[in-house]
């Protein structure tokens, strides 16, 4: 049950140029930039600012010389207009698209390995029954794509839930983990060897992700064994760069092996024969809890649900 101020300052103070300031505040963290980008003057975007912390009772910026920087509070509230601006939007392109007899649109963000093989999978069930509705796919990290996800700017997201701070905020349905083999291209001088050690990839150049599980779960090993971590690195997580680095060098990626069978079967790259304990957490379908999902977005979870096993075929 929603509290009664709550409610009042939802009627009475909040207003939509409001939701837009705090927005552009958040992308801009200055007064000037964030005023001139949601079409106010710095005095009439100073004093909505001002109206909000009166009717919450907190201070929502900290006032610096070079701009403004969100407190919490501040943080809290640009998410959420965000979030609520999106709403509208999709609102507005939910009715146009209805109008127009197109078949809505749906925005997936998904991490490697099901963006690989489950989400082509739902895409085409999806379009097998509607064909009509658009479909945009982004392939990020789960960090980035929940945030997302939070502002509204994402549907639905293949991934997982690393902030405990939003678990609250979100439905998590788990799918599968990730196992990671150590890929490296076919004629690597370590493949005809058994006896590989984790000293001698303690010594390897490396293609690793951004700091997270599988980065930090191999570091872990390295450092268990008194061994120095890796140095030589390079971080991405493009796929289509992976290949290249791999097959000009002796560099080494741990991935899972389906994001790069083609290859395996085509015989440019390799597994190394080393025992490894290393896989990342559990990914999963996330949606945002207490949100209605648009006919487009509830046709893609469906489909994802089925391509996933987690439902009988329709």
């Amino acid at each position: 049950m929603r509290d009664a101020s709550s409610t009042r300052f939802i009627r009475f103070h909040l207003k939509t140029r409001h939701l837009v300031l705090l927005v552009e505040l958040g992308r801009h963290a200055s007064i000037v930039h964030a005023a001139e980008a949601a079409g106010l003057t710095q005095p009439g975007a100073s004093k909505l600012i001002g109206e909000l912390e009166h009717a919450l009772g907190v201070a929502l910026f900290e006032r610096l010389p070079r701009g403004v920087v969100p407190t919490w509070y501040g943080e809290v509230l640009i998410r959420r207009a965000g979030a609520a601006l999106a709403e509208m939007d999709a609102a507005h392109q939910e009715i146009m698209e209805g109008v127009a007899g197109i078949g809505g649109r749906v925005c997936v963000g998904s991490v490697l390995t099901p963006a690989a093989s489950l989400v082509p999978q739902a895409v085409k069930l999806l379009k097998e029954r509607s064909p009509r509705t658009q479909v945009a796919v982004s392939v990020d990290t789960s960090r980035t794509m929940v945030e997302q996800l939070r502002a509204g700017e994402l549907d639905i997201v293949i991934g997982r839930i690393l902030d405990p701070s939003a678990a609250a905020e979100l439905e998590f349905e788990p799918l599968a983990d990730e196992p990671q083999s150590l890929i490296v291209r076919a004629d690597h001088p370590w493949l005809g060897g058994s006896d590989l050690r984790l000293e001698d990839l303690a010594g390897a150049a490396w293609v690793l992700p951004a700091a997270g599980r599988v980065r930090d779960r191999l570091m872990a090993l390295f450092i268990g064994q008194g061994l120095e971590q890796p140095f030589d690195i390079v971080e991405t997580i493009s796929l289509p760069l992976v290949p290249r680095l791999l097959l000009d060098s002796d560099r080494i990626v741990p991935l899972p092996r389906e994001l790069v069978q083609p290859a395996l079967e085509a015989g440019t790259l390799a597994i190394l024969p080393v025992e490894i304990d290393l896989r990342a957490a559990v990914y999963g379908i996330v949606t945002r809890r207490r949100h209605h999902l648009s006919p487009a977005a509830e046709a893609m979870l469906a489909a994802l649900r089925e391509a996933a096993g987690l439902v009988r075929a329709a």
